[in-house]
Parts: structure tokens; sequence; C-alpha cells
């Protein structure tokens, strides 16, 4: 029959439905109650703006991971509803945040499966049928793409999973999409906007839209933060996890370098790479890092890790507030605290006697060992080339490595013309007028693609200055850095505080390898932006940090503190100004 006839026939058959109505279907297409939920309501207050709607008469806006089980558990929501709502979650804030790249269009499918597994009586682990996001730069062998937010990968396919991403797979939770980022992880230019990349466009934080929302990690975050998913991944190199997530009032995981696997990541640098985890509570947090760790043959730094992780997983160590009695915490204030804007210092010392007040002792004047290897200006990963000393700088040596990882990653993804650093410049120079290869072309590119022809200048050599500046950077962090404040001269402490906002504190921890953790504090007077408190410590301490953050997180819940997430909503501030926010990471802004 031609296809004519048969619609003709479909039509005659729907017409002649005593069911059909046309017009009542039509009709029920019409929005005639856009708010609050659908549209922003032009000068409502914040609360108002973007509320998110109940899913099947479930409230799962701020709602933890144990909660949304506890909904599936009891058959109030299923896996496929409940990823459904968050999708809807998207579509209702997408346009205005730009946190996902790509959504997975096998979601639902995966979510039904394991609807079924749990209708079966099979339950993976705490994260089953819960879904979640990772950074464009982790691989996911599947319909969608992997770019870190270049389109000069676009197309690609790559040979596997990520090891993370596979874990998490096996957990049973549900990859929803790719969040967006900072291209290339920031590597790409030295002065850029933070969230912004060619093919996922800016990210915005909700707190304020006019200002840095916080990178590389930025669509991880925000979408944490909005709602969009319960948890999420990211990735740093130095800042990349921690930043963004303070900076949205969410829990940040940034894990010692080899205990998650980079297999399957887009690398910047073997040295300091780490995939970490963004979640609204430690719990959340901890969750997916239980899902994710563990020794991987494709990366050689997890072999570390041995006999250094507990048998059963990090959640064991997850505390109440009971656990700070006798807990013993360093200030570092020379190296970090006089760093940091008033107003934090005022608030996180407020969070420094609650903890005394609930048994812990505080160590003021932990301080590391060398103070001037840390700009006293902010971030800056050429600190030791800004004082004239190449050998002492941590961008000496990850120019060198992003040359030689990036080449070695892309030796096994296929269906692309981009085999090298070269090709991916030449790639932003042929099309500059988007990518912005040269400056003062893309707004988000200031600099052009200065960051890439440093590294493309170095050649990959291995020279005398690179090894030089890798000893420097890692005495200095470490063992005259780090571990030195931690044992504070024969009076050692458990963690060392420090004030996330001062890009110094996670450099130092980033130059070492070393783990951070940073739940959120309270939000700035000026700039209605998040900051958090954070707890560093040496390798592998990652169980301390879970303790240690998941007590102070009950003290200030159990307390009813104002210094906690559930106090510190989004504000939408300039939620319909479509800037660039190009300001530089900065105290209050």
């Amino acid at each position: 029959m031609a296809l004519s006839a048969a619609f003709n026939l479909a039509n005659l058959a729907w017409a002649n439905s005593s069911s059909y109505n046309a017009s009542g279907l039509a009709n029920a297409q019409i929005l005639n109650d856009p708010f609050p939920y659908y549209f922003p309501k032009v000068n409502a207050t914040s609360a108002q703006l973007f509320p998110m709607p109940l899913c099947h008469g479930a409230k799962i806006e701020e709602a933890t991971i144990d909660d949304l089980q506890a909904f599936m558990h009891t058959g109030t929501l299923t896996s496929v509803q409940l990823v459904t709502c968050y999708i809807q979650r998207e579509f209702q804030t997408g346009q205005y945040i730009h946190s996902i790249l790509e959504l997975n269009p096998d979601v639902l499918d995966i979510a039904a499966a394991l609807d079924k597994e749990r209708h079966s009586g099979h339950v993976r682990s705490p994260l089953h049928g819960i879904p979640f996001l990772v950074k464009d730069n982790i691989a996911s062998k599947d319909k969608m793409q992997t770019t870190s937010g270049s389109w000069s990968l676009q197309g690609s396919i790559v040979p596997r999973d990520a090891f993370v991403v596979n874990k998490l797979r096996q957990a049973g939770a549900v990859l929803m999409g790719k969040a967006t980022l900072s291209e290339w992880a920031d590597m790409r230019s030295n002065n850029y906007s933070e969230g912004y990349s060619g093919r996922g466009g800016q990210a915005y934080s909700s707190y304020n839209f006019t200002v840095n929302p916080g990178g590389s990690s930025s669509g991880s975050a925000i979408s944490v933060s909005n709602n969009v998913v319960p948890f999420a991944l990211g990735t740093e190199t130095d800042g990349s996890v921690i930043n963004p997530a303070e900076r949205n009032a969410i829990v940040g995981f940034k894990p010692t370098v080899g205990l998650t696997s980079r297999a399957g990541v887009i690398p910047e640098s073997e040295h300091q790479d780490t995939v970490g985890c963004f979640g609204k509570t430690v719990r959340d947090a901890v969750y997916a890092l239980d899902a994710i760790y563990g020794v991987d043959q494709r990366d050689n730094y997890t072999l570390a890790q041995s006999g250094k992780t507990p048998k059963n997983g990090y959640a064991n160590s997850l505390s109440t507030k009971q656990a700070l009695e006798g807990a013993r915490f360093g200030i570092p204030w020379s190296s970090f605290w006089t760093q940091a804007d008033p107003e934090q210092i005022s608030v996180l010392l407020d969070i420094v006697q609650a903890m005394k007040d609930a048994g812990a002792t505080i160590v003021n004047g932990t301080e590391l060992k060398y103070q001037y290897v840390i700009s006293p200006n902010g971030w800056n990963w050429d600190y030791g080339t800004t004082r004239g000393f190449p050998n002492e700088s941590e961008y000496t040596y990850v120019k060198v490595d992003f040359y030689n990882n990036i080449k070695t990653y892309l030796s096994e993804v296929t269906n692309t013309n981009m085999h090298s650093l070269e090709d991916i410049v030449q790639y932003n120079i042929d099309n500059v007028g988007t990518e912005g290869g040269t400056p003062g072309i893309a707004p988000a590119f200031g600099s052009g693609q200065d960051g890439f022809l440093a590294s493309l200048a170095t050649g990959g050599i291995m020279n005398e200055t690179y090894y030089q500046a890798l000893d420097f950077c890692h005495r200095t962090t470490r063992e005259d850095g780090i571990d030195y404040a931690l044992a504070n001269n024969g009076s050692a402490v458990d963690l060392l505080l420090a004030p996330p906002d001062v890009g110094p504190s996670y450099q130092i921890a980033a130059q070492a390898g070393y783990p951070v953790v940073t739940i959120p504090a309270y939000v700035h007077s000026l700039s209605g932006m998040p900051y958090g408190f954070s707890f560093m410590g040496t390798a592998f301490s990652e169980a301390k940090l879970v303790k240690y953050a998941s007590a102070v997180e009950d003290l200030l819940k159990s307390t009813n503190s104002k210094y906690q997430r559930k106090n510190t909503p989004p504000t939408w501030q300039g939620y319909l100004e479509r800037v660039v926010p190009t300001a530089p990471q900065c105290f209050g802004c």
C-alpha cells in the first residue's frame, strides 16, 4: 500500500473514533499556568524563580541519595520516574545554567533495566538507579561523545569506558549525560572564562551569573547544586574539583592522585590529575567515591593505593559530631588564612569555634616550611617562573606532561584527524572565528590558546628543568609542606583546615597529589557567591577526611547553624544576563 494511502486510512480511522477529540488534544498541550515551574517570573523572589516540581508526589529537590533510595525501595518512585524528573529539571534550568552538554539517549532504557533488577530483589549498591553526570573529558563507550568541550574531537570514538564510568555502571548508577566544563579542563588558555567550552557554551552559577562559576569541572558542580542530578564526577589537576564545589555550595571530594584511575580521562598531567566527586552531602560524595576507587592496570599510579584503602569502603568512616571530641586540627594561618577575604575569615572562624566547643583541639600556626613557594596574590600555577625560577614551577612539568599525555590518549581514539597537540592547535587556528585559536577573537579565550602553545613549545622533552621543577614542587608541598604542617614540630594534628576560596590552599594539595574535601560554609554579602570550608590531609588519608568532614557537617546540622547548605539557596542573581564571566578567581566575587 502506498504511504499516502495508508496515511489517509489512518486519518479516517482516527476521525471515526468515538474517543477522538482534536480540540481536546490540542488544548491539552497549551500551558496556561507557566509560573512558577516552567517560566521564571520577572522580578520574583529568588525562591520563586526556579523551584523544582514534585516528582510523582515525591519531593526530590535537595533530596539525598538515601532519600531517593527510600523512595524507590517503598515503590514511591521508580528509577525511570526519577530519571525523567531530573531530565525535566534539566529542561527547566538548562537554558539558563548550561550544566549539561549532552544527554544520554539510552538513559531511560538503562533505568528501566535497573528497575527490573530491583523488582527481582537485586540492588547493587547505594547508587542503584541513581542518575549522575560525568565531566565531558571522561570517556563513555556509548552513544555520547567525549570531547573535553572542543569541536576538534566531535565525532571521535573512544576505545572503552573510562575505568570510573565502568565502575559506576557496575554499581547500578545511571549515566544521564555529560557535564559542561572549561574547555580542555583549562589547559588551552591562561586568560579565559571558567566554565566555557565551544561545544557546551558558558556554564553559569545560579548564585550569580555575572562572575566566575568555578572551574574547570563547572557543569558537574552546577548540576548537583541545582538538583539536575544527585551526584557527579569531575576531574582536578589544580583546583578543578574544590573550586567549583565551594563556589556552588556543595561538597567536593578531591582524592589522592592514584586513588581513582585516570584511564579513559582526557589528560592534563599524570602527576596531578585525579577524578573527584560532587554531592550535596559528604555521604553522597562518599557513595560515589566508594564506587570509583580501586586499582586499575591501565593506570599504574593506582598501584600505590594497595594496602592503604579500607576493605569495605569509605562510607564506614562517616561519623557524627561526637567524633570531634579529642581530634586535633591545624590552622596554617600565615600560609593560607591571611590571604582570605576578611568576611570569609570571620565566618570560617565561627565554624572553627563550633568545632572547639564540640571538643576538638585547634592548633594555630601549623605552617608549611616554605611559604614562598605559593603566590600571595591568588592562584598562580606558574609562580616559580613569576619569581624567575621555572625549575620551581608546576607549570613547567604540566606543560610537558600535557604534550605527552594527550598524544598517548589520542593514540587510542578513532574516527578523528586529531592525533597530537599539533593537530588540535592547527584546528583552532583553522576555525579561529569560533575556536579562538588566536587572541582577541573569542571573548571566552582572551589569550587564544597560549596554554597549548606553551605546551607545544616544550616538544614533550623531559629535560633537567622539568625534573628539577617536579622534585621541587613535590618536596615543598609534601615533606616540607602539608606533611610538615601536619607533624607540627612533634605535636601532630589530624588534618589541616583551610579557606578553599584561597587558591594557594588547593594549589599546594594539587602539587602534592594529596586529598582535599570542601563542605559548604556561607555566601558572601557582596557578590552572593558561596564559599566553603576545607580539610586537607596527607596521601591516602581519605578515611580521616571522611570522618571529620562528615562530623563537622553533622555538627553544623545538629546545632542548626546558619553555616550549612540549606541556609544558602541559590539567588539566581543576574539570570537574564548572558555575559561571559571572565573575571578571575577572587575573594568574595
